[in-house]
């Protein structure tokens, strides 16, 4: 069984910065990518960024290029999202996901798939 847990997060002020990290105690076999997703009331869910975990290709969402970064930990099963420069619109439920046979470009421009594994999420809120 695959989980997906997220931490991080929390409050903080336009401009400042703040670090999500996303770990599962179990990951796919086989080729996976691991993806920021979030949300706010009323809206669709907005891919943020992804990594091909084997590839390391990674894509970001317009909105957040050059201001947030990810990491991973290999050993620990681990995806982090450095989010710098952070503003108003920033703040939503941030999710993270797993996705199998899943190109990156394809998760952030059209959408997740329909199967796959996500965490409970966790809030972001930044004030102006």
């Amino acid at each position: 069984q695959v989980n997906v847990v997220e931490s991080g997060g929390g409050l903080a002020q336009a401009g400042g910065s703040l670090r999500l990290s996303c770990t599962s105690s179990r990951l796919p076999s086989d080729d996976y990518a691991m993806a920021w997703f979030r949300q706010t009331p009323g809206k669709q869910r907005e891919g943020v960024s992804c990594i091909n975990w084997g590839g390391g290709s990674t894509e970001y969402s317009d909105s957040v290029k050059d201001r947030f970064t990810m990491s991973r930990d290999n050993v620990k099963n681990t995806l982090h999202l450095q989010m710098n420069n952070l503003k108003p619109e920033d703040s939503a439920m941030y999710y993270c996901a797993i996705f199998r046979f899943a190109p990156c470009v394809v998760v952030i421009k059209t959408g997740p798939p329909d199967f796959g594994w996500w965490g409970q999420g966790i809030q972001v809120t930044v004030s102006s």
